[in-house]
């Protein structure tokens, strides 16, 4: 498996000389290769893509011998960031976004992200070292902390942030065999907190943290009075360092949040499988358009998409697994009768004419697992969760007549 590492690196003023005008030419080459695509998109021009604009690379360096300077696949790779973004903008035209905007020109002072694919870097004990030919002959070698250490790096990029350089470092990480113990754990991911249950009847529930709640008020203030004051005003500056500086505090509060809750889970779980819904957080508000709320609490804070690839790549460390299955209305059956109720969001107790009552994660967490264990034909772990649930007080009638049904079928 491959996995990303950030570092924040020390850079000295002669380095810093370096990377600007390194990054300057590459900056250059962005903006060439923008302004050629959209000439030729005018004059109706076809053929003008990233193979044709990558084999242009040499006689550029030979009438402009300082692109000389930075390593050619450097180059290379800042013609296919600007591929990748067009095809996103015609990918998002295609299906009716309205507001998707072509790539523009990069200015001046913005530090263009240099990558190193697989070759033009050095690495060793506590450090690392990418290639240039700038005149000056500085040396681009950084120090990194001794607790990192990699069997193989594919990709390094250098990038600036809040004045500040960081590499971000791609490599390779071995990934340990996945074995089935028979034992799985099945999440109901929410908002406000996760439901999950095992194949022993047990529940869990984590509270989610919801650092956006106590940010959005003072974002809001700051946005309303930035938007009150004239454009790159002294004031409309400071209050939009201010704005940011609190959309970072929540952005980071939320990750280390969801970094943490995802350890925990993996390490604290016996089950070698654990089974999350497939849940699109796009697709949950466009089925309620108006509900503000649940736009707030859905968008941009990763309570359900970040969680899950979070726990994906986590699990496959340690050899274990994470299984993505269609959880569409297990909130609105019944675990204990299988009867479908209407379930709105403000309802967070199920009640059913059969007598079942219990919190409504809980009783998607346990569809969850039935779902997943008849679908899969685990019928020794389906029939070990279903007497683990009646010792607990819960029958499971229907779902037995139907995982019978299913048997008879297959044979």
């Amino acid at each position: 498996m491959q996995l990303t590492q950030q570092i924040k690196i020390r850079v000295t003023p002669a380095q810093e000389i370096v990377l600007a005008a390194l990054s300057e030419k590459c900056r250059l080459i962005y903006n060439f290769a923008l302004n050629e695509r959209k000439e030729a998109y005018k004059e109706g021009v076809n053929g003008i893509n990233y193979i044709k604009q990558q084999n242009d690379l040499p006689s550029i360096k030979e009438n402009f011998p300082e692109y000389n300077w930075v390593y050619s696949k450097v180059l290379q790779y800042t013609l296919r960031t600007l591929d990748a973004d067009f095809k996103s903008f015609f990918a998002l035209n295609k299906f009716g976004d309205k507001d998707a905007k072509p790539p523009k020109f990069k200015g001046k002072k913005f530090f263009t992200t240099m990558v190193y694919n697989q070759s033009g870097f050095k690495t060793g004990e506590g450090w690392m070292e990418l290639s240039h030919k700038h005149p000056l002959g500085t040396k681009l070698r950084f120090l990194i902390p001794e607790k990192f250490a990699y069997e193989r790096v594919y990709q390094i990029s250098i990038y600036k942030k809040d004045k500040e350089y960081y590499l971000s470092i791609l490599y390779d990480k071995q990934e340990p065999m996945f074995a089935d113990n028979q034992q799985y754990q099945a999440f109901d991911l929410g908002v406000m907190k996760h439901a999950a249950v095992n194949t022993m009847g047990k529940f869990k529930e984590f509270t989610i943290s919801r650092p956006d709640q106590y940010w959005q008020k003072p974002t809001a203030e700051l946005q309303s009075r930035r938007d009150h004051c004239k454009k790159f005003s002294r004031k409309w500056y400071k209050l939009n360092i201010l704005h940011n500086r609190c959309k970072k505090k929540l952005a980071h509060q939320l990750k280390d949040f969801q970094h943490k809750l995802s350890k925990k889970i993996i390490d604290n779980t016996y089950a070698n499988t654990i089974i999350v819904g497939d849940l699109s957080p796009k697709q949950m508000c466009q089925k309620d358009k108006y509900s503000k709320g649940l736009h707030r609490s859905l968008q941009n804070t990763g309570h359900i998409g970040r969680i899950v690839g979070f726990l994906t790549y986590k699990a496959k460390r340690v050899g274990k697994r994470i299984v993505e299955i269609n959880e569409s209305g297990t909130s609105k059956k019944c675990c204990v009768c299988a009867n479908v109720h209407a379930m709105p969001l403000y309802k967070r107790d199920y009640v059913c004419d059969c007598g079942n009552r219990m919190d409504r994660d809980r009783n998607s967490a346990i569809n969850i697992m039935l779902r997943y264990l008849s679908q899969n034909g685990l019928w020794t772990a389906y029939w070990q969760f279903v007497s683990n649930l009646r010792q607990t007080g819960l029958t499971i009638v229907s779902h037995s007549q139907e995982a019978l049904t299913s048997i008879g079928q297959t044979f």
